[in-house]
């Protein structure tokens, strides 16, 4: 049987519409910012998440079925990841995108922070620059895996749970700069806050480690580092 046009379109677009079927839950898209970070096994992704771990098992089996993420058995664990370079950049364009068309994702972000007194982000170019020349002291405040799986380069890993007992070793004669998962990651605003409160002079950059690989610039892994 001779495939038509309209059933080879028809095809082609159930296909893609897997993809988007997959992301049409706001716990999948948390998941999946996630593992952009690193890989993780449910347990740590239900716990990270606010899920059961059933849930969780769940949720991961859609983004399995998609093709977006896949699991690889480690020991007693099952460890899951990005199933391809690809999937960072995908949401990262579908964040950039309701952000351009969504003034309601604005509104909830800018809510939360002036709730909290806090201040906008420092966005110009021209800290990127100072961040890229090692100008500035730039602190990692997410998780230690993270940082291991890709951090910008030079920076300090110091998870925010650590930063307070850690403040001594931090120079006040550098401006600090706080980065974690991106826009909507609320650790380096904490970060900001308690070291504007001790002295220092921080800022808090939006950046994280899927937007400044997007940007073409490179990511360094623990190995790296330490070579």
């Amino acid at each position: 049987m001779v495939t038509s046009h309209r059933q080879f379109k028809d095809a082609v677009y159930e296909q893609l519409a897997r993809v988007g079927k997959a992301v049409a839950a706001p716990k999948r898209l948390e998941l999946l910012d996630l593992l952009c970070q690193a890989p993780r096994t449910v347990e740590t992704l239900a716990e990270l998440s606010g899920l059961s771990v059933a849930n969780a098992s769940q949720h991961l089996k859609v983004l399995r079925e998609a093709r977006l993420v896949t699991a690889e058995k480690k020991g007693l664990y099952v460890e899951y990841r990005p199933a391809d370079a690809q999937v960072g950049p995908f949401f990262l364009s579908l964040r950039t995108l309701a952000e351009a068309r969504l003034a309601e994702l604005e509104h909830v972000k800018r809510q939360y922070l002036e709730q909290r007194g806090e201040m906008e982000p420092v966005r110009d170019e021209e800290l990127l620059r100072r961040v890229r020349a090692g100008e500035v002291t730039v602190i990692d405040v997410r998780p230690a895996e993270e940082y291991c799986a890709g951090h910008i380069p030079g920076a300090i890993s110091i998870p925010i749970s650590e930063l307070k007992k850690r403040l001594a070793k931090l120079p006040k004669d550098r401006e600090i700069v706080a980065y974690c998962r991106g826009p909507y990651c609320v650790w380096a605003v904490e970060a900001v806050k308690l070291l504007r409160k001790k002295g220092f002079r921080a800022h808090r950059m939006e950046l994280g480690v899927v937007d400044w690989r997007a940007r073409g610039y490179r990511v360094e892994t623990q190995r790296e580092a330490r070579a």
